[in-house]
């Protein structure tokens, strides 16, 4: 990611390095090596220097993106850095990453993956009370529902409780032709707001448009947030939904960028 051949100053080489409990808590994280990060055109895209100096993903290919936009703020997460470079305050930058190294050949097999999460949404699988957190749900995935079947041709089966919903072909079919040809960078982002969310419908939603960002967390969340009101709230619960939120957003922005390109 940094364009230098030691990787003992590659913070993406030590982030995708195999974890080990315990010891990754003990990581150091490596020392800022740079001045200043800027944005440089490149084979028709946009590329993050420093120094001058383009960097690269863990896996060594130059890291160059398709919109201005998001080139400068995967710049601005570098330059923001302190003394030491810590990779988890970098979630556009790891997002790219992802789409260079392990997506762009495996497009497929990830958009594969966002399908079977509509198999299993979120939205298709109701509480069977109390009847206030039934109406909260419905309000807020309802039509979530209702735009799916009207901008996909999707209709699917809902079921109070957790037994597993058999969902019509028709529906997966319809979400798989909405993937259909979408490049490795949109569909690193799509799977990033699936699978935090526990929805393709919200992902997809959010990216048609439908949704703001704030709407599809916050429909992502109906559960989380009834039981926080009814029982209070957890420090640790709320520090590991600020990370999901966090890789939420930084999905969202991406797109963002990636649309206002085109």
């Amino acid at each position: 990611m940094t364009g230098r051949d030691d990787d003992r100053d590659d913070p993406a080489a030590r982030d995708a390095a195999p974890k080990v409990p315990g010891r990754d808590a003990l990581r150091v994280l490596p020392k800022r090596f740079y001045a200043s990060a800027a944005v440089e055109p490149r084979d028709g895209g946009f590329a993050v220097v420093l120094d001058g100096r383009p960097i690269r993903t863990p896996g060594k290919q130059e890291l160059i993106v398709p919109a201005a936009g998001l080139a400068a703020a995967i710049a601005a997460e570098w330059e923001a850095q302190g003394e030491r470079i810590d990779p988890a305050t970098m979630p556009l930058t790891r997002l790219a990453n992802v789409s260079v190294d392990a997506v762009e050949a495996r497009r497929g097999e990830v958009a594969d993956d966002i399908v079977a999460f509509a198999g299993s949404d979120l939205l298709c699988y109701r509480a069977e009370g109390p009847d206030a957190l039934v109406r909260r749900q419905a309000e807020a995935w309802n039509p979530v529902l209702a735009w799916a079947k009207r901008a996909l041709g999707a209709e699917f089966v809902l079921r109070a409780g957790l037994m597993p919903i058999a969902q019509p072909p028709e529906a997966i079919e319809a979400v798989r032709r909405a993937l259909a040809g979408l490049d490795a960078l949109s569909l690193s982002a799509l799977h990033v707001l699936t699978t935090v969310s526990g929805s393709a419908l919200l992902a997809l939603s959010h990216w048609h448009g439908a949704l703001s960002a704030d709407e599809a967390w916050q429909a992502a969340t109906v559960d989380e947030t009834w039981q926080r009101e009814q029982w209070g709230r957890d420090a640790e619960a709320e520090a590991e939904a600020a990370l999901k939120r966090a890789e939420f957003e930084a999905a969202s922005r991406c797109l963002g960028f990636l649309r206002s390109a085109r």
